[in-house]
């Protein structure tokens, strides 16, 4: 262990590692963002920190049974010539589960923007719900992380040092950002449209189309620019 810890390959695999987990965490703290601000605000930084960490322990555990998750991306069977391993079709159902969440969530953010504007609230989530919820997608967003990290380093320590590390840092920048996009309508709609975005690459990936999520993030990082402009401009005109 000492040997390890002393050699400098080790803190620069730690140090990348970590920095890809929090790149392929954003989709991840942006949907527990936003299926957070479904419960009462007492419960929301609860939620935030238990979700978190169980979806820490669930990586730790996908970590531990390398083998087997090595073993998923081998074909179950065919469709249409394509072989569909089980990789794919954790892909493939977590999309469908993504893109099914952000559309009703985009459906009761504009059915609260018009008329009374009560329909989010009534449709305030269990504890419970959010925290599977949470979980589940954490799951599908963490299997391309943890096999790219396979391919990257050899010892399951530094894999295990930078999750921990990642949700450290997620968890310290979850409620702001959650904050942020509960106080900012057309922020936490232009989140949707990202975890929509990102819903239709998990089904394309998962039919076997590989599509860089690179092209989503400079993408959404160039709208995001643009409307935090936006959110300036307005409040100068607000001020005026």
């Amino acid at each position: 262990m000492l040997a390890l810890l002393s050699d400098p390959h080790t803190w620069i695999a730690f140090a990348t590692l970590t920095g890809l987990e929090l790149v392929l965490g954003i989709d991840n703290i942006i949907f527990i963002s936003i299926v957070v601000a479904k419960l009462p605000e007492q419960q929301r930084e609860f939620a935030r920190k238990l979700g978190l960490f169980a979806a820490m322990f669930m990586r730790i555990g996908l970590l531990l049974v390398l083998t087997w998750i090595i073993g998923m991306t081998a074909p179950l069977f065919s469709v249409m010539g394509q072989g569909i391993s089980g990789r794919d079709l954790i892909l493939l159902f977590g999309g469908l589960f993504l893109l099914w969440k952000s559309v009703m969530e985009i459906h009761e953010t504009m059915e609260g923007a018009g008329g009374e504007g009560h329909a989010s609230n009534a449709a305030r989530k269990s504890l419970t719900a959010v925290i599977v919820q949470i979980m589940l997608i954490d799951l599908v967003f963490s299997l391309d992380s943890i096999i790219t990290a396979v391919g990257m380093v050899d010892e399951v320590a530094i894999m295990i040092a930078a999750v921990i590390a990642s949700v450290g840092l997620m968890m310290l920048f979850a409620a702001p950002i959650g904050n942020f996009v509960a106080r900012h309508p057309t922020i936490k709609m232009l989140a949707l449209a990202f975890l929509v975005a990102i819903g239709v690459l998990l089904i394309a990936e998962g039919s076997g189309y590989h599509v860089p999520k690179g092209y989503v993030y400079v993408a959404m990082a160039f709208s995001l620019i643009v409307e935090m402009l936006n959110i300036r401009m307005r409040k100068k005109m607000s001020q005026i």
